[in-house]
């Protein structure tokens, strides 16, 4: 077995992937989710067929994704899950916990904040922060909200450098000046319509919305396929 496992270890994490195309990017948090099913399920290699499996995508897709991180499974042997879980994770800029701001604390800013898979993802919830008097000065998730006012005071004194936006879409992109200008590097948003940040910042954004129109979409299309005669 200690033989397999050397034989499935190939490649060397590449800090921080560079290089690595963006569909890439998308797929990689899928596969290390699988990745970690298959280590509870107690295995110690995996193939590129099982895995795919697990993450939803082909086996000759997995292979390509990986292979922009210099990682290869060997045939009848496949990937050693504990250091493909490793490798995945430094190319995600994971190796080190990442810490994040929560800015608006309504109804969804509750739910992330109390969300314990930001933990189990590696990443830190640092601060929350509102607009609202009334929200100011409680406590959500063991953090005591704090005040828009300080929010550049907030981000230095956290040293957080990702945030999660849950405002109103008419304070978003202030909000998100106000973000970048303090330090922020990364902004993942829920508020309706886009935001401009500067090249070095990345943003992503999350349309509940949006996303249930696509649904009907494809709803509908099925719907009117089905009758067609």
């Amino acid at each position: 077995m200690d033989a397999q496992r050397t034989a499935a270890r190939r490649g060397t994490p590449r800090r921080g992937a560079p290089g690595v195309p963006p569909a890439t990017v998308a797929r990689l948090p899928g596969y290390l989710r699988a990745l970690e099913a298959t280590a509870a399920s107690g295995a110690v290699l995996t193939s590129s067929e099982e895995l795919a499996r697990r993450a939803g995508v082909t086996s000759a897709q997995l292979r390509k994704d990986l292979s922009h991180l210099g990682s290869y499974g060997r045939r009848g042997v496949g990937y050693d899950v504990q250091h493909l879980r490793e490798q995945i994770t430094v190319a995600l800029g994971l190796s080190d916990v990442r810490r994040v701001l929560l800015v608006g604390v309504g109804n969804l800013g509750h739910a992330l904040a109390n969300y314990a898979g930001i933990a189990e993802r590696g990443f830190a919830l640092v601060g929350l922060v509102d607009a609202d008097p009334a929200v100011v000065g409680t406590t959500v998730a063991g953090l005591v909200v704090e005040p828009a006012d300080d929010l550049a005071g907030v981000v230095a004194r956290t040293g957080a450098t990702i945030a999660v936006l849950t405002t109103p879409a008419e304070v978003a992109q202030r909000v998100c000046d106000e973000l970048v200008a303090a330090g922020v590097v990364g902004v993942l948003t829920f508020a309706p319509g886009a935001l401009r940040v500067p090249p070095h910042v990345d943003v992503r954004a999350v349309d509940v919305a949006s996303e249930l129109q696509i649904l009907a979409f494809h709803d509908r299309a099925r719907g009117a396929g089905g009758g067609a005669s």
